[in-house]
């Protein structure tokens, strides 16, 4: 019995695939080993890179969105007027035997080329901008909250037990009292006179739940820990007042928001 062969139209018939990498690029322009192309990932050669592309005649490209490493060929190509198909990396993991970067970009020019990938959601240049200030004050809310985790940790082993006495050791009471400790103020009688007006326990509970063994390793510890989460603290402050800016220059200069004060 003689196998049945399926033939399939080219869609797009000027096209390329490209696969994208850390410290290379490989470019297929066609299926024969002759069309794969090994690039650098450099300025000059995201240039070349499209220079070749135009000599080829190729009007459309499909790459996967690896990493970030796709960015800066992604906006290279669109400068020079190549359309870009920037596809998730699960729509071209199928192809048969052992992996190799010529395989995979003559892969995704062949899925391409038979019009079979389609592009991921892309965010015009604003939104790209404020995700990105966004993006950042969230890693700097994360690593507020581990240097915090890390203070608890650093508090209970000196036995000061001040997560038991307050809600949040990083509230107006908590912080007021590991600021002291931190400047090496040891007495529990006088750490617990910080207590702010609105924390629900006395200053005898506090002062209780404030002697502890003072081991240096510890209040060292603790101080690294501290300083950090000030810092991160700063440099949330400093995201919010980047993101309000530029929504404020947005709104500004937003045509239709013009047109509507006109």
């Amino acid at each position: 019995m003689t196998k049945k062969k399926m033939e399939m139209d080219i869609v797009n018939p000027n096209c390329a695939g490209i696969d994208v990498g850390s410290k290379s690029h490989y470019v297929a322009v066609g299926q024969a080993l002759e069309d794969v192309k090994e690039f650098g990932v450099y300025a000059d050669d995201l240039t070349a890179i499209c220079l070749h592309l135009k000599e080829y005649g190729i009007t459309s490209v499909a790459m996967e969105s690896t990493g970030n490493y796709w960015q800066n060929l992604f906006v290279e190509l669109e400068k020079h007027g190549i359309r870009v198909i920037l596809c998730n990396g699960k729509f071209t993991k199928h192809a048969k035997g052992k992996k190799t970067d010529v395989k995979d970009c003559r892969w995704i020019q062949k899925l391409h080329a038979l019009g079979l990938l389609t592009s991921s959601f892309l965010p015009d240049e604003t939104t790209e901008q404020l995700r990105t200030y966004c993006r950042q004050r969230t890693n700097m809310i994360d690593l507020a909250a581990e240097a915090s985790h890390k203070m608890q940790k650093y508090l209970r082993l000196l036995n000061f037990r001040l997560d038991v006495v307050v809600n949040d050791i990083c509230g107006l009471t908590g912080l007021s009292i590991i600021a002291a400790i931190c400047k090496g103020n040891l007495d529990a009688e006088k750490l617990s006179e910080l207590r702010h007006g609105n924390c629900r326990k006395s200053k005898e509970e506090i002062a209780k739940a404030l002697k502890g063994n003072n081991r240096e390793d510890f209040l060292f510890g603790l101080k690294q820990d501290y300083e950090s989460y000030l810092f991160y603290q700063k440099k949330i402050d400093d995201c919010d007042k980047q993101i309000n800016l530029f929504l404020k220059t947005q709104i500004n200069t937003d045509p239709e928001k013009k047109t509507k004060n006109r």
